[in-house]
C-alpha cells in the first residue's frame, strides 16, 4: 500500500474584479493569470500550480470579455510534491 501523502485542503473565494480595469479583449486570459498569482501568493512553497479544466471553463463560460467577478475554488496543496491543484468548488447558478 502507498503511504498517505500530506495534503492541505482549503477553500478560497478569489476576487477577479481587478481584470475589469484593463482592456476588454483579454480579460479571461488575465483572470487565469490572476488565479495562478493568488495561489502562488498564498502557497509560497508551491513549485507548480495546476488549474483544473473546470475552473478554466467556468472563467471562460461567458466569453473572453466578461469573466465572473469572483470564483470559489478549492486548493489542494501536496507538501511532498510541492504541487498546488486548483479545483472548482461550486459554480454559481445560471439565471435563465
Amino acid at each position: 500500500m502507498s503511504e498517505a501523502r500530506s495534503v492541505d485542503i482549503a477553500s478560497h473565494v478569489i476576487p477577479l474584479k481587478r481584470v475589469y480595469f484593463g482592456r476588454r479583449k483579454n480579460r479571461a486570459d488575465r483572470a487565469i493569470r490572476l488565479i495562478k498569482k493568488y495561489v502562488a501568493r498564498h502557497y509560497k512553497e508551491a513549485e507548480k500550480i495546476l488549474i483544473d479544466p473546470a475552473v478554466n471553463s467556468f472563467v471562460w463560460s461567458r466569453g473572453r470579455e466578461k469573466p465572473p467577478r469572483r470564483v470559489l475554488v478549492e486548493v489542494r496543496f501536496d507538501k511532498e510534491a510541492k504541487v498546488a491543484r486548483v479545483l472548482l468548488l461550486r459554480p454559481r447558478k445560471q439565471l435563465k
